[in-house]
């Protein structure tokens, strides 16, 4: 991977050496790991959730999605599904509402910058 493509993922919210390490060096895995996300429909399951006030389906979307983000060191998303868990299991819906439009942002940005990185 080149330069321009760790700084692309870098800002895109990937912590590049993070996700490195837990590939144990291989940049061919951390590749192939990140290329995997954008065919992940939690967070379409999480935004439907969310749509309907459905605050189970919500949690449970929000938790594989942080999960998922953690493991692909997709730090900036995950920072913000934690808070989010962390509403939605305090029964804080309306917190929960208030953090998507950073979720997605983040997201798409996350998403873009996979994209971006494999040009």
């Amino acid at each position: 991977m080149d330069d321009h493509a760790k700084v692309l993922l870098e800002n895109g919210g990937v912590d590049v050496q993070s996700l490195l390490d837990r590939c144990m060096g291989s940049e061919p895995l951390l590749l192939r790991l990140l290329n995997k996300f954008p065919a992940d429909a939690t967070y379409t399951r999480l935004s439907s959730a969310m749509e309907a006030k459905d605050a189970t389906a919500a949690l449970e979307a929000s938790h594989t999605l942080k999960g998922v983000c953690g493991n692909l060191s997709l730090t900036r998303l995950f920072a913000l599904l934690d808070k989010q868990v962390q509403a939605l299991r305090a029964g804080d819906m309306a917190g929960a509402q208030e953090l998507m439009p950073h979720i997605a942002q983040a997201h798409a940005t996350a998403l873009r910058a996979i994209e971006e990185s494999q040009r």
